[in-house]
């Protein structure tokens, strides 16, 4: 039995996350700079189906729609969509804010390159979408990323709607 909690709103303030802000309403102000993880949850006030075409930027001449009917399979109930990471990068500059704000971008047809998590933008609504995020300064984004991944695949038997691999 799939425990329909994990993963959503209430699940997520437990673990510390903040935000959970649709993209329409994304102030990346509002984002620390920190490095840490972020989830995509469905909207509380809209429904979401699979487009023919994306909304997301087309990146380096790469259209980012892919076939609906397999993107409809991939489509279930779990309120999280789409884990994410945001390392400080090379020179410390990355963190969420830079990240957040380049996966907004993509979304709003820019062509920045920010592939993960693309089918996000070819869902109805995805403004509507909400975005919450977790600093994490104790240990690599990548391992926490990692473990709410992992925990993800035990609770629901596959990884999140826009994640392509574990």
């Amino acid at each position: 039995m799939v425990d329909v909690s994990a993963f959503n709103e209430s699940d997520l303030r437990s673990r510390g996350f903040a935000g959970f802000k649709a993209f329409g309403d994304l102030d990346l102000s509002t984002v620390p700079r920190e490095p840490g993880v972020y989830s995509v949850l469905r909207s509380t006030n809209s429904t979401h189906e699979v487009l023919d075409t994306s909304v997301g930027g087309w990146f380096k001449g790469t259209d980012p729609t892919d076939d609906p009917a397999k993107l409809k399979g991939r489509l279930w109930d779990a309120p999280t969509i789409y884990i994410g990471k945001a390392d400080a990068g090379a020179n410390g500059t990355r963190g969420l804010r830079k990240r957040i704000g380049e996966f907004a971008k993509f979304g709003q047809g820019l062509a920045v390159g920010h592939k993960g998590g693309r089918y996000i933008w070819q869902l109805s609504n995805s403004r509507d979408l909400r975005i919450a995020w977790l600093p994490v300064t104790d240990r690599s984004a990548k391992v926490v990323e990692d473990e709410l991944m992992e925990e993800f695949f035990v609770a629901y038997g596959q990884l999140p709607f826009a994640n392509l691999r574990r």
